[in-house]
């Protein structure tokens, strides 16, 4: 990467072996690879014979690229102190350290960090040791693509939830996050090996970003970073960690070679967070947040167009190409590899027919591929290998459900997973959001539906048609809102979007100050960003209260969302 600069490289003798320990000095030269990074070339004094290890030392300085994240202490929760993170999903890291920045390649690592003193290190690694000079030491003795190397300082500390798992935050939000998730890891982590196959990782941790993190969570090995917006105080939002703890095993374990066939990270972890939820959760629930993935997916295609050649599971993604198209693997990030990976996953069970068969399948998938990189046409083939009756029926091209098709072309999934048990929660709640869009509002039939029971989507789902339906003839948001405090006073990250969004759609001026506070307390993409595009879709007051929002939080967000926020108020923002 070009905020990566390389000083000087050299071939170190063989360990134990006689020469200079300093080293051969050998000529580096950076060559053109793509528009994301450039290709490194370092010339060795001869050609190496097969087998042979090499050990080369390569001095460096980074910074300031896209892959390390530098906070000012406001862009923290505690806003005492600074705070720096690293992300390297797709292909950033390759602005951390010189690396094959290729999912392709696994490698195990160690690393050595010294930090200034009031401040923690920690990396996504299976060992983590503090030595004098605040010098901590990490190790990863299982192979791992350079994406899922990650690195934290900042003013953190932790507390331990289960056996095997502790939480990681900045001070001021530790007891929040022990309360949070005591307990309830080793809880799906259980249900994770029953169903998958064992837990390789040793410890599984889970470290709370700062509130300008932008993302959800990100499943680093051992050391999953999770957005601050999971600490609803109700323990409404833990779920959102099976999706990352799903990913022990598909992603990190068992890995797409190219960033072209991310829905066999993705929709394959969507299928298994749906399978660990069915064992938790039972199956209507999680019919029901599997309804609002769809509704993501609709919503996704609707806006980019079914024929859009990102809406296919194989994306073409390859260095001259990207000169070409400009196809940044970083750009192919949508919900086509999640929701409609997750539907060819569930055809591929439906094919079976038998889901006990399926999970077998899906432990055997694990064990003959962990430690590897792998192309969709290895797990294909692997699947008709293992149900070689389905291999001799031909399922990989019955008409119109093609293996073929549906990883080559774009649109919406040929098949979808039967979705129906969800009903009995979504029907008492489309049933209420009728009741509320009424013109006169029958209060005796809206006081009999008893809501507090309801879990999160049943919530969401609920809002999200009564967002629909607005805005609602004069008054009844009013009502809404002092029937329901659990939904308008919300501490649920996912229920005050859905409720801000009721907020500006109805134009209800008296609430607008908690759409500024809700974007004051985080700057999480999927939040900040619809929020924007509703103020701006607005009235004069909703569009002065973004400009307003904006100028006063810009600082505390990431510079990515910033753009993505100038650019939706007509600032002039990058694309």
């Amino acid at each position: 990467h070009p905020a990566l600069a390389v000083s000087r490289a050299a071939l170190l003798p063989p360990p134990g072996g006689p020469g200079d320990a300093a080293g051969q000095e050998l000529p580096v030269e950076s060559r053109p690879f793509a528009s994301y990074g450039s290709a490194l070339h370092i010339a060795l004094p001869q050609a190496p014979r097969a087998g042979q290890l090499l050990t080369l030392l390569i001095d460096y300085e980074a910074g300031e690229g896209p892959g390390v994240c530098w906070l000012s202490p406001e862009q923290t929760a505690g806003k005492q102190k600074p705070y720096m993170y690293t992300q390297g999903q797709a292909v950033l890291n390759r602005s951390f350290f010189p690396c094959f920045d290729t999912p392709s390649v696994k490698f195990t690592y160690s690393a050595t960090v010294k930090v200034p003193e009031g401040f923690t290190a920690v990396m996504s690694a299976m060992t983590w040791e503090k030595q004098k000079d605040n010098t901590f030491v990490f190790k990863m003795s299982q192979p791992i693509p350079s994406y899922l190397i990650a690195l934290v300082v900042g003013d953190i500390v932790s507390a331990d939830v289960g056996p095997r798992s502790r939480v990681w935050a900045e001070p001021c939000l530790i007891e929040a996050a022990k309360k949070e998730y005591d307990g309830v890891i080793e809880e799906f982590l259980v249900v994770g090996e029953k169903l998958f196959g064992p837990y390789v990782w040793g410890r599984y941790d889970i470290l709370f970003m700062p509130p300008s993190f932008p993302f959800g969570g990100m499943e680093n090995p051992c050391l999953t970073f999770v957005t601050p917006c999971l600490l609803a105080g109700d323990r409404s939002l833990v779920d959102v960690i099976i999706h990352e703890i799903s990913h022990s095993w598909f992603g990190n374990l068992v890995t797409n070679a190219t960033w072209g066939e991310f829905w066999l990270n993705e929709g394959f972890t969507m299928y298994a967070q749906r399978r660990i939820s069915t064992e938790v959760y039972g199956l209507p629930y999680t019919c029901l947040e599997a309804a609002t993935g769809r509704a993501l997916l609709r919503q996704h295609m609707d806006a980019t167009g079914e024929e859009h050649p990102l809406n296919k599971l194989r994306v073409v993604i390859e260095p001259g190409f990207c000169l070409f198209l400009g196809v940044n693997p970083d750009d192919t990030y949508n919900e086509t590899p999640y929701e409609k990976g997750y539907c060819f996953v569930s055809y591929l069970a439906h094919l079976v027919g038998n889901q006990n068969k399926f999970d077998a399948f899906l432990q055997a998938y694990v064990n003959r591929f962990k430690f590897q990189s792998i192309t969709a046409d290895d797990t294909l083939g692997f699947f008709l290998e293992y149900f070689p009756e389905l291999k001799e029926k031909g399922v990989d091209s019955i008409p119109g459900f093609e293996f073929d098709r549906w990883l080559n072309t774009p649109g919406w999934p040929p098949y979808l997973p039967d979705l129906s048990p969800g009903q009995q929660l979504m029907r008492p709640a489309d049933e209420l959001a009728e009741l509320w869009a009424a013109d006169g509002l029958n209060m005796e039939a809206i006081e009999a539906v008893d809501i507090t029971g309801w879990r999160t989507y049943q919530l969401v789902y609920f809002l999200d048609q009564v967002l629909q339906k607005s805005p609602l003839p004069e008054g009844n948001v009013k009502r809404l809102s002092k029937m329901y405090p659990k939904i308008s006073k919300a501490q649920n990250a996912e229920l005050q979007l859905r409720w801000c969004q009721i907020v500006l759609k109805n134009n209800m001026e008296a609430e607008y100050s908690k759409v500024k506070d809700f974007l004051h307390s985080q700057g999480k993409q999927k939040y900040t960003l619809p929020l924007y595009r509703a103020m701006w879709g607005g009235s004069e007051a909703t569009r002065a209260l973004a400009m307003e929002t904006f100028s006063a939080t810009a600082p505390q967000l990431h510079v990515n969302v910033q753009n993505y926020v100038k650019k939706i108020l007509g600032l002039g923002g990058a694309e």
